[in-house]
This record gives structure tokens, C-alpha cells and sequence, in this order.
């Protein structure tokens, strides 16, 4: 069997991780029936410079047709982050319907980390983020601008469908993996149209899985939570906006960006979905080959996870908790010396014993 993914490195150290994830597909490939097969896209910043746009009028459509879209990084000081954004990742997003974010939040073993000692227990949960609408849906504008009357409307956009179709992918996968309990991010208390529209539209979606507890916490309270008992969550499901906020603080109490996967998803399988490292582009150690490449190698695993291969995603993970646990190969964010391509060909070698 096969499949055919896009390859889009992007910007700075997005073109040298995705060196190391394309190594490990050329590694897998060797020992293993299934095959990728990868076109890789030049589209990044450099060429919105010289076109000034950041992929062709026709790029979607190049797209999709592909099994799946491996992303690497996108920003440079050269060019408005809302152009690299609106220009690129959110026209992926929402094109092809990639309405859940899926941000694994794990603490490895050997990821030296206060909170470690301070709970004491394991640290591992799902955080899902509704992706394609919610207080990023574009909706609003400005008026009167440079006047003492000036202002602007931001409005956020929630969809009975667009809630339903997360919520019943964050329980389907709690029931899947046999996780027990499924926690709402809200404010309804505050944030009283949309989000208690929120929280009903998910209630409605629980009432079908009784075998799966099902919690509300504010987002305040919850975000405190995240600090204080990490290990308390298996299924936590959130809006656009906080979803973004609760995933970034999920990547700092198990280690930081450089080593957090994500997943953008179009679960119907109408649509490709999206592998990507959350860490931008980090123009300040571009060119250095000190990036730290997990990121980008554990989203490659969730891409095998979403085609079915479950076995291969176990086993990069495994690879990669090997390599931080000895604590031999790792880079300098997170306390050695090892270069981007020294930790990558050590994954590799772990999977692969040479």
C-alpha cells in the first residue's frame, strides 16, 4: 500500500526539520510495505517576495489531491505574519475542512521539567481544538479609522455543525482509545450567546457516550488546573481561541515547542489533512542545525496514525522517547549539544538498530 503526501518545509528551521522527517520516511520506506511518496512545495516566504503570494492562484487544487499535506514552518521578519497566516495556513485549514486541531500533550521521560517533581505523575492528554470557525472565523471589520470615533468588530462565529462534528471526533476518539473522560473548555458564564451555545451543542453530543465522563471547566480555572494537576486530563476539547492558548500552555509543562506535534484534520477523508510542528520558523537559529527536529518527526508519526498505521506512529514515538531518555542525542533547547541532523539519524537508528 501506498499513499502521496504534499511536503511544504516553509520558512528557517522549518526546512531543516522536515530534512529529518523526510530521511525517516526514506527509512521507513526501506523496511516497511507501506510507502509515502512526497512532492515537495517551495512556497514560503521567499516566494511571496517574488510573486506576492504565498502559493500559486491554483495551489489548493495542487493540493488536494494529495493523502495528506506534511507542513514544516512559515514566518519571516520580511513578510506580515497575517499575510503567511491568512495566506496560507488558514486558506489549508479551512478549504479542506481540517476542522479539528489534535495536540498530543505528553511529558516524556527525560524532559527535564519542574512540574515533574511537583505532581509526580504521568502527563498525558489530547487537547482538540475546534479549527475551522469560533472567534477565528474572520467575521467583522473596522470603521472610521484615525478617528477619535474609530472602532472595530471582531465577532466570533459558531455553527451548530461546526461544534457538533469537533465534539463527536473528541468523544469517538475518547471511546476509540478507551480514555474516560472528556473535558469542555468554556466561559459561558461570561461569553454568554456563543458559548453557551458551546456547551449545549457538546452536552447533546455526550448524552450519546454515557460511558465517558464529561466535565466543564472555565477557561480561567482550567488553564490554573493545567498547572496545578496536568495529569487529571485525558480529553480536553476547546473553541479556535482557546484551544490556541490552552495547546500552547500544554507544550510548556511537557517541555516546549520544539518538541510539540500537531495535527490538522479532515476526518471525513474528503479533504488532505495537515502534519505540522506548532514551533514557527525561529529565524534567530535558522541556518545554525541546532533545531530541535521532534517536533516535526512526531508529526510525521501522527500522519501514520491517521493512515491507519498505528504500529509505525508507536514506533517513531518509542524512538523518540528512547533518544530524550538517555539524554545523548538532544539539542540545545532542551539542554545538550547535538545538532538537528545528530538527533534526527539517531531516531533513526533507534527504530532501526544499525
Amino acid at each position: 500500500m501506498s499513499k502521496k503526501i504534499a511536503v511544504i518545509p516553509g520558512d528557517g528551521i522549518g526546512i531543516e526539520v522536515m530534512n529529518e522527517a523526510l530521511k525517516l520516511i526514506e527509512a521507513i520506506n526501506e523496511h516497511d510495505s507501506f510507502q509515502i511518496e512526497y512532492d515537495v512545495f517551495d512556497w514560503n516566504s521567499d516566494y511571496y517576495l517574488q510573486t506576492n503570494r504565498m502559493m500559486p492562484k491554483d495551489g489548493l487544487e495542487q493540493l488536494q489531491h494529495y493523502d495528506a499535506i506534511l507542513f514544516g514552518a512559515i514566518g519571516d521578519e520580511r513578510v506580515p505574519d497575517d499575510i503567511t497566516i491568512w495566506e496560507m495556513i488558514m486558506p489549508i485549514r479551512k478549504s479542506f475542512q481540517q476542522y479539528v486541531n489534535f495536540r498530543p500533550i505528553k511529558l516524556l521521560d527525560g524532559i527535564d521539567n519542574p512540574l515533574r517533581h511537583h505532581v509526580n505523575k504521568p502527563i498525558d492528554f489530547v487537547l482538540i481544538r475546534e479549527n475551522a470557525e469560533g472567534e477565528y472565523s474572520n467575521a467583522g471589520g473596522r470603521m472610521f479609522e484615525g478617528e477619535n470615533r474609530e472602532l472595530a468588530i471582531q465577532n466570533s462565529v459558531m455553527t451548530r455543525q461546526g461544534v457538533t462534528q469537533v465534539a463527536e471526533f473528541a468523544f469517538s476518539y475518547a471511546n476509540k482509545h478507551g480514555l474516560k473522560k472528556l473535558t469542555n473548555a468554556t466561559k459561558s458564564n461570561a461569553i454568554i450567546h456563543s458559548m453557551k451555545f458551546w456547551d449545549q451543542t457538546i452536552e447533546s453530543v455526550a448524552e450519546k457516550y454515557p460511558t465517558i465522563n464529561y466535565e466543564k471547566y472555565y477557561i480561567d480555572a482550567l488553564a490554573a488546573y493545567f498547572v496545578q494537576r496536568p495529569y487529571d486530563f485525558n480529553i480536553v476539547l476547546a473553541s479556535n481561541l482557546f484551544g490556541d492558548i490552552l495547546s500552547d500552555l500544554g507544550s510548556a509543562i511537557v517541555g516546549g515547542l520544539g518538541i510539540s506535534p500537531s495535527a490538522n484534520i479532515n476526518p471525513e477523508g474528503n479533504y488532505p489533512s495537515m502534519f505540522e510542528p506548532v514551533h514557527g520558523s525561529a529565524p534567530d537559529i535558522a541556518g545554525k542545525g541546532i533545531a530541535n527536529p521532534i517536533a516535526q518527526i512526531w508529526s510525521l508519526a501522527l500522519m501514520y496514525e491517521q493512515f491507519d498505521r498505528q504500529d509505525i506512529h508507536d514506533k517513531i514515538l518509542a524512538g523518540i522517547q528512547n533518544v530524550v531518555s538517555t539524554k545523548k542525542v538532544i539539542t540545545p533547547d532542551m539542554g545538550g549539544t547535538a545538532t538537528t541532523n545528530e538527533v534526527g539519524d539517531a531516531i533513526i537508528n533507534k527504530l532501526y538498530k544499525k
